[in-house]
């Protein structure tokens, strides 16, 4: 797939379509794709909740779509003045990444023990008796954590290429938002799936209440070891 999305980069002249493939192209790369694996099993621990699902996947989707566009818009409007913006793009990315292996373990160990701790659910909870807000503000805050996560190849569609070619194109604000949901597409694809394809499943899974407790240490142990992924890169 990744070769024939190449082609079609190669092929074409149009800034909404190359957006698009720059936002698949750095979907399946394997630092962001690692990401995404993981933003779906967030997702996912809801299988008996078929809306909070489909919302979940929607709301990681604008949380990358805020983030790329907030920066693009800044990076545009700093080309267009005629600024370098080669510091600005060097500070985003080493900061990116190193946030995010430390943020993925904290919030996977908030997962598993944060219930112990009696503090305001901000999200990444993992008890299923929380109120509706938890689990959706913490999709939102996971798209603006992963979209700022760049990894040389998502750095360098975002910042060598597409940033570059939206400050020329007329319309070019609108381009980061066409590469936002392109990087989600995967997440969104699969939330739909779950939300209106496998609802029954979790009718014929003995003890739903069960299943999702298990699972929901699943997704935090697999937070704590993309985190460490992400970390272990950076001391190589």
């Amino acid at each position: 797939m990744a070769d024939y999305l190449n082609t079609l980069l190669e092929c074409s002249s149009i800034p909404v379509l190359t957006a698009l493939i720059l936002g698949l192209l750095t979907a399946i790369s394997p630092c962001p794709l690692a990401t995404n694996v993981t933003a779906v099993a967030y997702i996912s621990r809801n299988i008996d909740n078929r809306r909070k699902v489909f919302f979940q996947g929607l709301l990681y989707t604008f949380g990358r779509a805020f983030a790329y566009c907030l920066l693009g818009t800044l990076l545009i409007y700093i080309i267009r003045k005629g600024a370098d913006t080669f510091e600005l793009q060097q500070f985003i990315s080493e900061w990116g990444e190193l946030i995010v292996g430390p943020a993925l373990i904290a919030v996977g160990l908030f997962m598993l023990f944060g219930h112990l701790l009696h503090l305001p659910k901000i999200g990444f909870n993992g008890n299923q008796d929380s109120n509706s807000y938890n689990g959706l503000a913490g999709s939102f805050l996971l798209g603006v954590l992963f979209a700022m996560a760049f990894c040389p190849t998502s750095g360098l569609f975002y910042f060598g290429m597409l940033i570059p070619m939206s400050a020329e194109a007329s319309g070019g604000y609108l381009l980061p938002l066409v590469f936002a949901v392109a990087t989600s597409l995967p997440v969104l694809i699969i939330s739909w799936f779950i939300a209106f394809s496998m609802h029954n499943l979790s009718r014929f899974i003995g003890g739903v209440q069960v299943f999702q407790k298990w699972f929901n240490h699943f997704v935090a142990i697999l937070f704590i070891c993309v985190g460490c992924y992400y970390s272990i890169i950076l001391l190589l």
